[in-house]
């Protein structure tokens, strides 16, 4: 069964490695820290080992057994590009995704720059292949916005931004290259308020460069309260996705 998922903008989630280490403001409330430490020391859990960062080889094939085509969130709890998970691994994780191609992926990372070395090197046969897409986190313009550059230059076929948590306004956007941009707030215990003429401006600059926007929760400790409109509307806006020739059939038989 596939592990589905209450985010917003996918439909399951897809976690051959557990765990990560924190590298820049955006991590503070790492949702999935918090998560995984719940469970420390319960054995036989999943997380019995916490947010320690580990392979798990034993997932790797799981979406070639999910028939019916989904968005999957690869690595929801932790960070495929991080520097202690090893390039083959990296790799046999993208053999996969091209392998199981009825499914569209979404891969996210705060690691930029390695992502975008191995898609000019080793993951070159996984850059282009028009059902997964790249994407990169963006919380402020110290850490966010190299990112974007990061991923501007790398050669993939759909890149995206993940606009959270969005802790400040990012000021002129340059979005050429990128294809679908998310927006969110912080939330849970803690959470750092997020203006909405922050969230207002990115739109803006959605809006006139063309770019599908979708705006995913205002966050804060209480999220359901605060909800997921912006002025009144939903945002809901994602790439068109092209699914390969044999997907269709792929969708019937499933």
């Amino acid at each position: 069964m596939a592990e589905r998922s209450s985010i917003e903008w996918t439909d399951a989630t897809w976690n051959p490695v557990r765990g990560c280490t924190k590298i820049s403001p955006g991590c503070k409330h790492c949702y999935a820290e918090t998560f995984a430490e719940r469970f420390r020391g319960v054995k036989g859990h999943p997380y019995e080992q916490g947010f320690d960062l580990r392979l798990v080889p034993e997932k790797l094939e799981e979406p070639l057994r999910w028939r019916a085509p989904r968005r999957v969130f690869v690595n929801s709890m932790s960070d495929l590009f991080h520097e202690k998970v090893p390039e083959n691994y990296i790799a046999a994780v993208a053999e996969v995704m091209v392998r199981a191609d009825w499914h569209t992926y979404q891969v996210l990372t705060k690691r930029s720059a390695r992502m975008r070395d191995l898609l000019k090197d080793r993951l070159r046969f996984a850059s282009s292949q028009r059902h997964i897409w790249w994407g990169v986190s963006v919380e402020d313009k110290r850490n966010g916005l190299p990112r974007v550059e990061h991923l501007r230059s790398a050669p993939a076929r759909v890149r995206f931004l993940s606009v959270e948590p969005l802790l400040e306004d990012l000021g002129s956007l340059d979005l050429s290259g990128i294809h679908w941009v998310i927006v969110g707030g912080e939330s849970g215990f803690g959470a750092r308020v997020m203006k909405p003429e922050w969230v207002i401006s990115v739109r803006r600059q959605c809006r006139e460069q063309h770019v599908p926007f979708f705006f995913k929760q205002w966050g804060g400790v209480r999220k359901s309260r605060n909800g997921r409109k912006l002025e009144g509307r939903t945002y809901d806006e994602m790439p068109i996705e092209q699914k390969p020739p044999q997907a269709h059939s792929l969708r019937l038989m499933a």
